[in-house]
């Protein structure tokens, strides 16, 4: 487990959502705005990369563990810990389901934000089918592995996809009150976004706005976050909606 803000890499705290991302940046781009809306909200968020990302053509471990730590600063959140796995060659094999599986049940979160089921990236894919196979595995009794069993209760899934395709989303979360965090966080990223990328419009920072716009669209406000589930989602009240 890597760094994080204010816990050792052998403590996971516990948290009310564990946003699994496959790369750093994943879960700034997919899930940023959300991140930012339960934090003010005062939820525990913590966010869990599974490799450092690189190799990538301008980065360098060092640079991205720099840039994840300013991300995670912006966000607001008090935990991000990295699970050590290869990038590039993400599988959702045995170990690396006990790893994961060891600090779900660690941190017992409620909710599980994975990344979108379908993608052109194999990370991506692996990473999906990962997440779904230690929530599984994290209700599980008499095993070896730390912590008690859990089994939380939704996992929803963010778009940071490479197919130029268009998924129905089961919701879409206004996130217009908190689009300039997200886009300063997505920023920090200067290897991936800003360095050596055409100042041309759009830039890749331009298009990531234009995307939200077109979510946002969607519900009738100016920026929106779209997820999809699996699962019925249940409603306890419509003050919600939009």
């Amino acid at each position: 487990m890597a760094d994080s803000p204010e816990n050792s890499p052998q403590v996971v705290p516990a948290l009310d959502v564990l946003v699994i991302a496959t790369h750093p940046d994943d879960a700034e781009l997919g899930a940023g705005g959300l991140i930012c809306q339960l934090v003010a909200e005062g939820r525990r968020v913590g966010v869990l990369d599974l490799t450092d990302g690189e190799p990538t053509p301008h980065g360098s471990i060092e640079q991205r563990a720099e840039e994840s730590r300013r991300a995670t600063e912006i966000l607001g959140i008090k935990w991000r810990g990295n699970l050590g796995l290869t990038n590039r060659s993400v599988e959702s094999d045995l170990a690396s389901r006990r790893a994961l599986t060891g600090v779900i049940r660690q941190s017992r979160p409620a909710w599980l934000l994975a990344p979108y089921w379908e993608d052109a990236h194999p990370d991506h894919l692996a990473a999906s089918a990962l997440v779904e196979a230690a929530r599984f595995w994290s209700k599980l009794t008499k095993t070896e592995m730390p912590g008690e069993p859990w089994h939380p209760e939704r996992i929803y899934y963010y778009f940071s996809i490479h197919l130029k395709l268009i998924p129905q989303p089961s919701f879409i979360v206004d996130i217009s009150q908190v689009w300039d965090k997200k886009l300063a966080a997505i920023a920090a990223y200067e290897t991936q976004f800003v360095t050596n990328r055409s100042t041309e419009p759009p830039t890749l920072l331009q298009q990531f706005e234009t995307d939200a716009a077109f979510w946002g669209q969607k519900i009738g406000c100016r920026y929106g976050e779209p997820y999809c589930s699996r699962e019925p989602i249940g409603l306890t009240t419509t003050q919600g909606l939009v």
